[in-house]
């Protein structure tokens, strides 16, 4: 054990966790990032703390300053903490269709968070371009533009995949996650396949993506939806993923995430977010493809508290027409 200096030294270096009912149901190695334990909660302190640090090192943003960020959440708070540590003022701008938890907890932090009309990327009120917007009105402030800022992928590159390549002994077959900003998949990816091309990348979508067609077609268009997880799936590439090695893609739905979070809670006690279930899900799939004895790796994004108003509200999955599994039925 060893011990770290202050907040920001906190942020990476996740356990890296065996899935133990996926592994033997699979006969593969399913490995989460366990990206919950940073201190923001979530795998977005990552990008946080870079797109801080390559702000101040541009001069872009000096002491006292304000950073704004459109965000569903988990960015946005990973943020308010590392602004909080460095002095900085915060405000978001989110979509209303996310969580009230998210909501609270960013102002806990002490953010001021304005809720906006959820509205697509191609309208001038989407949220992302609210908050570039408003940033440019301001002294002494920086847009984190955490979508199209490449300080995001640039963290995964530095921090997540070498500590994977470590954490495997370079014996990882196949990485994949989910991407909403693209930062997490694009930066691993250029990582690992720098140490092995034999490294398989997989793109996990949610329904309501155009990023599975983009990845298995060249072309992004929409898919059915929506989904009811949040932060993840996009209408765009974004520059954050435009350079990503990516070998395939995989979709996995709405039902499949909700018996993946609750299996796994009930089974053994993890209690994980929308996009965590989405991940394992992909991962499940990519293992039962590649066949036993493979080491899949994929990101446990974030914890299941700021979810518990949508994915663990009985009357909210019945109203999306989706069900809890049965052994997890009171």
């Amino acid at each position: 054990m060893s011990i770290v200096n202050g907040l920001t030294s906190s942020i990476g270096k996740t356990p890296m966790i065996r899935i133990n009912s996926l592994s033997e149901e699979t006969g593969c190695e399913i490995l989460g990032k366990a990206e919950f334990m940073n201190p923001g909660g979530s795998v977005k302190d990552r990008a946080a703390l870079w797109m801080i640090e390559e702000a101040e090192k541009s001069g872009a943003l000096k002491p006292g300053g304000t950073v704004v960020e459109g965000t569903a959440g988990n960015t946005g708070i990973g943020l308010a903490h590392v602004c909080n540590n460095r002095g900085y003022e915060t405000i978001i701008y989110m979509p209303d269709n996310q969580s009230q938890e998210k909501v609270n907890l960013l102002r806990t932090l002490g953010a001021e968070v304005r809720v906006v009309p959820t509205v697509p990327y191609a309208n001038d009120m989407n949220f992302q371009k609210q908050a570039g917007r408003f940033a440019a009105t301001l002294e002494n402030a920086i847009w984190a533009n955490q979508f199209d800022n490449t300080a995001n992928s640039l963290a995964h590159y530095e921090s997540t995949g070498p500590e994977i390549w470590d954490q495997t002994n370079g014996g990882v077959d196949a990485f994949t996650c989910a991407v909403g900003t693209g930062g997490t998949l694009a930066g691993t990816s250029l990582y690992l396949k720098e140490q092995s091309a034999n490294v398989k990348i997989v793109l996990a979508d949610p329904m309501g993506s155009a990023l599975y067609n983009w990845v298995t077609t060249g072309e992004a268009t929409m898919t059915p939806g929506p989904s009811m997880t949040e932060g993840i799936g996009n209408s765009r590439v974004t520059q954050n993923l435009a350079p990503a090695k990516i070998d395939d893609a995989v979709q996995v739905d709405d039902q499949e995430m909700v018996d993946m979070v609750y299996r796994l809670l009930h089974q053994e006690g993890w209690f994980f977010g929308s996009s965590s279930g989405i991940n394992l899900g992909a991962a499940v799939k990519i293992a039962k493809d590649l066949g036993p004895g493979h080491t899949v790796v994929t990101i446990l994004c974030d914890g299941g508290s700021k979810y518990q108003s949508r994915l663990y509200n009985p009357e909210f999955l019945a109203e999306r027409n989706l069900t809890i599994p049965q052994f997890a039925q009171q």
